[in-house]
């Protein structure tokens, strides 16, 4: 999952980037804000396996945020502007509302993996 982690980091670090190329709006580097941290906690625990747990845990925190943070997505939906009004937006908050829920979902599932490994007798 680190690898996974790093590799989730760099690609809001780098969506963030692409989609602020000729913007104004500060809105526009909220996937690199997201990207930032979870990029950080993933070199982390693999610099320190003896945290790795809680720097894995601090990336699903903000893996979690971009999921939720991509709901917005459903807001635009309903607007009078119509989901194409800020077509840039729309993607981008599709995108972490995708990315950032499957992200959760595998790191939850690597998570109770992990817990079940630890708690299986030894000889098992």
């Amino acid at each position: 999952m680190a690898t996974l982690t790093l590799i989730y980091g760099a690609l809001l670090i780098v969506w963030g980037a692409v989609f602020s190329i000729g913007s104004e709006s500060f809105t526009s580097w909220i996937p690199a804000m997201l990207g930032a941290p979870i990029l950080l906690a993933g070199v982390l625990s693999l610099a320190v396996p003896a945290k790795k747990k809680i720097w894995m845990h601090i990336a699903v925190m903000f893996g979690l945020l971009a999921g939720l943070g991509g709901l917005r997505f459903f807001a635009g939906l309903g607007s009078e502007a119509g989901l194409f009004g800020n077509a840039k937006a729309a993607s981008s908050q599709l995108m972490l509302l995708v990315t950032g829920s499957l992200y959760t979902a595998l790191c939850v599932r690597s998570f109770i993996a992990a817990r079940k490994a630890d708690a299986a007798p030894a000889g098992d």
